[in-house]
């Protein structure tokens, strides 16, 4: 038995989730964000467990190489693309997608000498204002990549949402509206639905849907859960309690004293902190899992620990904690964060024993 915090990775429920995808988006080639190591979840430990895509999409080149290296052979996208000619020789060699964004990267598509080995997805920007070209430059940077000796053909096309989780808002409406006005009469695959897309919006399903969050059983939603959604959990994150002490009224808790009891009570202090990933900023009152039992932290979040009111629990030392996972969302942990589940998942550190079920 391990003291240490642990994580435990659920493939069961990633399947889940992909066919989820699958019932939402039948007929669409499906593109599985595993950026950022999986959101946390590891690249290479995710990657094999989808078997119902066609391609998966990473950030940087350095991930698309170590999935080629584990011997994956789908597509892998690129999203961040290329800076510098010298990368696109690697790109090539590892058979890598690439997202153009850029003026200056046509420039160096044109420029370069290698073959006809450069698959590419031209992302057009509608109103992120981040990675991609404006509306007014699009048909000549395509009219230049179709003669571009280096680029396969047909050129795909993307854009990305900047607030499809957002149901208030009708930037989506407006952003879908500029990608067909633009793109419509061009040739080549589009894609533009991400999680939230995939699940809110369905006009924008088009011949590639790119799901992220949701393969990992959470909401893109701030008002939703993913329970609601159909959407299973695949990391649960845990550790022990190491010891257990009673305190009286008016005992302080923690670093600088921030809490105080407000009656006599047991407090249990639990193996974890954020040298594991655990927030930071967790508030008084952010729950934990303990013997079926819902707990609040109390006080701030050290390094190492957290102490949480036990109340008139029944605990003893080397107990399971739940921090999140079954039946405690990681979006009420991040909620109370003030954050978002995105950066829990990301944030566990190496030190967190992780296993796959």
């Amino acid at each position: 038995m391990t003291l240490a915090a642990h994580a435990l990775i659920d493939l069961t429920a990633v399947k889940h989730n992909l066919a989820r995808v699958r019932q939402l988006a039948p007929n669409a080639n499906i593109m599985a964000v595993i950026k950022a190591d999986a959101y946390g979840h590891g690249l290479l430990r995710i990657a094999p467990a989808l078997n119902d895509i066609q391609a998966v999409a990473v950030a940087r080149v350095s991930e698309g190489i170590r999935l080629r290296n584990s011997g994956f052979n789908k597509k892998i996208v690129i999203l961040e693309g290329f800076v510098e000619v010298d990368e696109l020789t690697v790109l090539c060699h590892y058979d890598l997608d690439i997202v153009v964004h850029s003026a200056s990267q046509v420039t160096a598509l044109e420029q370069y000498q290698g073959s006809s080995c450069l698959s590419i997805w031209l992302k057009l920007d509608t109103g992120m204002n981040r990675l991609g070209v404006k509306p007014a430059e699009f048909s000549s940077l395509y009219q230049r990549l179709l003669h571009c000796s280096s680029v396969t053909q047909p050129i795909s096309l993307m854009t990305h949402f900047s607030s499809a989780d957002d149901s208030e808002q009708h930037t989506t409406d407006q952003q879908l509206k500029v990608f067909k006005q633009t793109v419509n009469n061009y040739v080549g695959d589009k894609s533009v639905a991400n999680s939230a897309a995939i699940l809110a919006y369905p006009k924008s399903i088009m011949e590639w849907v790119r799901p992220g969050i949701m393969l990992y059983g959470v909401s893109p939603f701030p008002d939703q859960c993913a329970k609601h959604l159909n959407l299973k959990p695949v990391m649960s994150l845990h550790s022990r309690l190491i010891a257990v002490k009673h305190i009286k009224k008016g005992d302080a808790v923690g670093y600088s004293g921030t809490w105080k009891a407000t009656k006599n009570t047991q407090l249990g202090v639990v193996a974890i902190g954020y040298g594991d990933g655990y927030p930071r900023y967790a508030q008084t009152g952010t729950p934990v899992l303990i013997n079926n039992h819902k707990a609040p932290l109390v006080g701030r979040v050290s390094m190492d620990m957290i102490t949480i009111d036990l109340g008139d629990t029944v605990a003893k030392a080397g107990d399971l904690v739940t921090l999140w996972g079954k039946g405690l969302p990681v979006e009420d942990i991040a909620k109370h964060s003030n954050t978002i589940a995105y950066t829990l998942l990301c944030g566990v550190t190496q030190r967190v024993n992780i296993t796959t079920l």
